[in-house]
């Protein structure tokens, strides 16, 4: 995994609510971030920044209780696809755009911003994407597309930090340094480790296909989740289970031990190293030094 590059970001509260209207900027950057609840739209729309060019997001709970949902567009200006949005689509409860200063970026510019996240969104597959289809990138100069190419470098390295990790990939993720962990059950077998970015189970492993009924009872979030993980191609049949396609990040080891088995499943003591040990004697052993 190539090395990361430390940066700062200054947010600032622009209503004085830290729940409110956010404007994020990061060092030695042109862009700016504007985060703001869908309940306060009416009340920061006449703000500058909302007549500027630019990329934005609109986010919403999904049908799963650990994702969100999303939308990808782009604006030039912002404003008028926004309050197109506020309109008429009913999912979103909060949105981030990404503008910069004036003529720095322009319709061609954002569109291939657009393009590149959904692309990636697409391929991660950590959410469902409200977009019907993945736009065309328009032609942009080699000058261009490369400051374009920084430009997006800088949204997607300030995503995480603002919460939304729809675009992270689990395989550049994983960290080399953290143990190996298996999770087995009735005949399946499961490997992954524990990131800072949350449970990494590796393409390859297997899940059960079938779901306890207790399971369904008390967590049918997480029975939505493997649903949504077989619908997008996550998890593939073969030969009466379920493999993974790719390394997938879930938010903790107990929700991916939860899919892998399906049933309810504590995952600091289902996911264990090559000598037996759990991960809970693990993180015990680590915080003991």
């Amino acid at each position: 995994m190539k090395s990361l590059t430390a940066f700062s970001l200054r947010i600032f509260v622009a209503d004085g609510d830290p729940d409110g209207l956010r404007l994020v900027e990061r060092s030695n950057w042109i862009g700016k971030a504007v985060i703001f609840p869908r309940a306060l739209y009416p009340n920061v729309r006449d703000r500058e920044e909302f007549q500027q060019t630019g990329v934005y997001l609109l986010i919403g709970p999904g049908e799963s209780a650990d994702r969100d949902q999303l939308y990808i567009g782009e604006g030039d200006p912002v404003r008028p696809r926004l309050e197109q949005h506020y309109a008429k689509k009913d999912f979103w409860t909060r949105a981030v755009f990404f503008v910069a200063g004036e003529g720095q970026l322009n319709k061609a510019h954002v569109q291939y911003l657009e393009s590149q996240l959904i692309k990636r969104a697409t391929k991660a597959k950590r959410v469902p994407l409200e977009n019907g289809n993945i736009p065309t990138e328009p032609t942009l100069s080699e000058a261009d597309r490369a400051d374009m190419d920084v430009f997006l470098g800088n949204i997607l390295g300030m995503l995480p930090v603002l919460g939304i990790h729809a675009f992270e990939q689990s395989s550049q993720k994983a960290e080399a340094g953290s143990p190996l962990l298996t999770c087995q059950g009735k005949g399946i077998t499961a490997t992954g480790r524990d990131t800072a970015q949350g449970f990494v189970v590796r393409a390859g492993s297997h899940a059960l296909r079938e779901v306890t009924p207790s399971l369904e009872e008390w967590s049918p979030s997480t029975c939505d989740l493997r649903k949504q993980l077989v619908a997008n191609g996550v998890l593939a049949e073969e030969k009466g289970s379920y493999r993974f396609t790719q390394d997938y990040t879930f938010s903790s080891p107990s929700l991916a031990a939860q899919v892998v088995l399906g049933r309810s499943a504590n995952g600091r003591t289902e996911w264990k190293d090559p000598t037996g040990k759990t991960l809970k004697a693990l993180q015990e052993a680590e915080a003991a030094k």
